[in-house]
């Protein structure tokens, strides 16, 4: 029997995915196509691979014996049909999308840019807004590097941690609280709040450190950034609580003043995460290494 490469690829996107339309999105193809794939493979497992189950699709017992397996070998043969070649940086071409948290764009983007210009003014970087719901980006392609505080789960996505940052407590200079010396947790939950969350959401960590003490705070609003909260804090006696690392500057840039949290939290972690395809892709190597410089000077250690 001929073996066809190009299905053992549509195999394990459709055991990536789970569905037609998502395998085809990820390997760039129409999903006719990515279907009659999915019958092509069929017929040769001898095995339905997925079935539909209400509205979703379902992988069969075989599917999930052989997953690992598949994305195994397609590895091995991307790394044997693309042989290691010199990385020639002075003519490289290429664009990169990176999907990281609004503050590491404006701390650690700059000194990127700078030196991706330097060493490859071929390239490109398109530096995306994070989605206010968890998007498979990494594993479809559509994202090179993403940098915020989480660690993927996913076996096939890379996660690397290149620093960790504490969290602080920004407001107006003049605040009533830049007055009390040190701020006490009683004061901090005295104080009205606004919240950093994409999702909107009113709580977070802190609100359960704050439990622990018998304490509650009142969050009179959420802002989708950072740089957006900042403006709520300049504008009012409104207190904001997030990562000193990232804040610092931008806080000193406004004329915000910075204290210290009352609360016993552990560090929030900064992580560089990308899809193990890439993993001898010695372009994206590159990249990861300047982006992982960057992230420790601009102060997310």
């Amino acid at each position: 029997m001929q073996l066809d490469l190009n299905l053992l690829a549509a195999l394990d996107a459709l055991l990536e995915e789970g569905s037609v339309a998502g395998a085809a999105a990820r390997l760039h193809v129409t999903a006719p196509a990515m279907s009659r794939s999915l019958g092509r493979i069929r017929r040769t497992t001898g095995d339905q691979i997925l079935v539909r189950t209400g509205r979703t699709m379902t992988p069969t017992p075989y599917a999930v014996a052989v997953r690992q397996q598949v994305h195994e070998l397609l590895h091995e043969v991307q790394g044997v049909l693309a042989p290691s070649r010199e990385l020639d940086l002075a003519t490289l071409e290429r664009t990169f999308t990176l999907r990281w948290h609004d503050s590491l764009v404006a701390l650690s983007g700059p000194a990127l840019l700078a030196a991706v210009r330097r060493e490859a003014p071929g390239v490109r970087l398109r530096f995306v807004a994070e989605s206010d719901v968890d998007t498979p980006g990494l594993r479809r392609g559509e994202v090179d590097l993403e940098a915020n505080a989480n660690r993927a789960g996913a076996p096939d996505i890379r996660t690397e941690k290149v620093g960790e940052t504490r969290v602080v407590i920004v407001v107006r200079q003049g605040h009533p609280l830049t007055r009390a010396g040190t701020v006490t947790a009683e004061q901090y939950a005295a104080a009205e709040h606004v919240t950093v969350s994409r999702r909107g959401n009113l709580g977070n960590a802190l609100d359960d450190a704050l439990a622990r003490l018998g304490l509650t705070r009142r969050v009179v609003a959420t802002a989708p950034t950072e740089a957006a909260a900042l403006e709520f804090a300049r504008a009012s006696d409104l207190l904001i609580s997030v990562p000193g690392a990232t804040t610092r500057s931008a806080a000193a840039g406004l004329g915000l003043a910075v204290l210290p949290l009352p609360l016993e939290l552990p560090p929030a972690p900064v992580h560089l995460s990308w899809h193990q395809r890439y993993d001898t892709d010695q372009a994206h190597a590159w990249l990861r290494g300047l982006a992982r410089t960057a992230l420790t000077v601009g102060g997310a250690s």
